[in-house]
């Protein structure tokens, strides 16, 4: 008869004979940020690229027709510029507001909060990764819009790099704003009611001028995160543009973007618990 050692079972002998099993391996440490933010981006980005040609189209075709539409009514100067500013930015709204308010709602109804919350990814993680894969996917939109108003208008295309920084900015405010209303909402059916009414402020309160708004409207309009965005690429169209108003309205869309997200961030922790 053979006989194995306690140390090749993986157990111990108590003073009174009775076998103990050895303490657990220690579990492995959770994914660090910015790793995992890259994970989820990749995924969400090769999950919605099936949908990127009809989203691109739809978001492009609204604003370019808004812009057409206000060709007949707008000539050019101050007016333009915002019309044009404001389409371009609709864009951003349409994809990150509207369309990200919508998954997190069918995310929340359908339990796929369940499966995130099982994963070792920080909360953080999920509603960054989601936000900038949604916003990733209005870039050639904005880019043609913003060429096609430019051109329709008859606006300088010199400074339109300037979209290099208000998509991000604009993009990170409404993506926040809109996983906050998804999962926020108690039912999926008010997550696509709010996204959708939230873009339809952005159509209204960006594209049409601001002069011709009355005081209470231009307070809300303030309140609204893309107008910062709007406000800061229609200065740029000016022949000698004002660069500290812009910087303060990019800086402005950048703190109304980490706040909206981390409120997003908070909502998702709130829902994935219940």
């Amino acid at each position: 008869m053979s006989t194995v050692s306690a140390e090749s079972t993986g157990t111990t002998t108590a003073p009174t004979g009775t076998p103990e099993r050895a303490a657990p391996a220690p579990l492995a440490p959770a994914a660090r940020l910015l790793p995992a933010l890259g994970a989820v981006y990749r995924a969400q980005l090769s999950r919605a690229r099936v949908a990127r040609i009809p989203l691109l189209f739809v978001a492009t075709f609204q604003s370019v027709g808004i812009m057409v539409l206000m060709r007949g009514v707008v000539d050019g100067g101050t007016e333009a510029r915002a019309v044009v500013a404001g389409a371009s930015v609709l864009v951003v709204a349409f994809v990150a507001l509207n369309l990200l308010a919508q998954y997190f709602g069918q995310l929340r109804a359908q339990g796929g909060l369940d499966h995130y919350a099982t994963l070792p990814v920080p909360p953080a993680a999920v509603v960054l990764g989601a936000a900038g894969a949604y916003a990733s996917f209005t870039v050639p939109g904005t880019i043609v819009t913003a060429v096609i108003g430019s051109v329709l208008f008859g606006l300088p295309l010199t400074h339109l790099w300037i979209l290099v920084a208000v998509i991000p900015l604009a993009g990170a405010a409404l993506a926040g704003l809109g996983a906050a209303l998804g999962l926020l909402a108690p039912r999926q059916e008010l997550a696509t009611l709010l996204g959708q009414l939230g873009m339809s402020a952005a159509l209204l309160l960006g594209v049409l001028p601001a002069e011709r708004m009355p005081e209470p409207i231009v307070w809300a309009r303030d309140l609204l995160p893309s107008t910062y965005g709007v406000e800061a690429m229609a200065r740029t169209f000016d022949a000698h543009p004002d660069w500290p108003a812009v910087a303060l309205d990019l800086a402005v869309c950048a703190g109304v973007g980490v706040v909206s997200l981390a409120v997003a961030t908070w909502a998702y922790r709130r829902a994935a618990v219940r």
